[in-house]
């Protein structure tokens, strides 16, 4: 079940955490601070049933699946990373709380939203690199 909300800032606490680790920033916190909103919930509704245990925000399952992808995570480090890494929280804007990340599969016959705009930003910040 989708429970739209807005994409929220990214909490104080954690933003100051954050600056302090890196003071530069860095590639996830540059992300988040250029691309802002790029979707919203309403774009992901078809991929949600109208009943059931409310799902994470798809705003950020979108932001965790590049990420992930740009690392080469399994789902289980993509699990650990959005647990315990600081720039990870930041760009999801979560404080310590634990997110659920799933398989990364798509039902069969959904239409999934374009992440052509998140990837584009990606790679040309240098986030993306062939691999092979």
């Amino acid at each position: 079940m989708l429970r739209p909300e807005p994409i929220s800032p990214v909490p104080e606490e954690t933003t100051r955490v954050a600056r302090a680790a890196f003071r530069k920033g860095n590639f996830y916190m540059r992300m988040r601070d250029e691309l802002g909103a790029l979707y919203t919930d309403a774009d992901f509704t078809t991929l949600f049933p109208g009943h059931g245990r409310p799902a994470e925000t798809p705003w950020r399952l979108a932001l965790v699946t590049v990420m992930q992808y740009v690392e080469g995570l399994s789902d289980q480090q993509t699990a650990d990373a959005v647990r315990a890494r600081i720039d990870w929280k930041y760009s999801c804007a979560t404080r310590g709380r634990i997110m659920r990340v799933g398989s990364g599969r798509t039902p069969p016959q959904v239409s999934v939203p374009d992440l052509s705009p998140i990837l584009a930003c990606v790679a040309g910040n240098g986030g993306v690199r062939s691999r092979g």
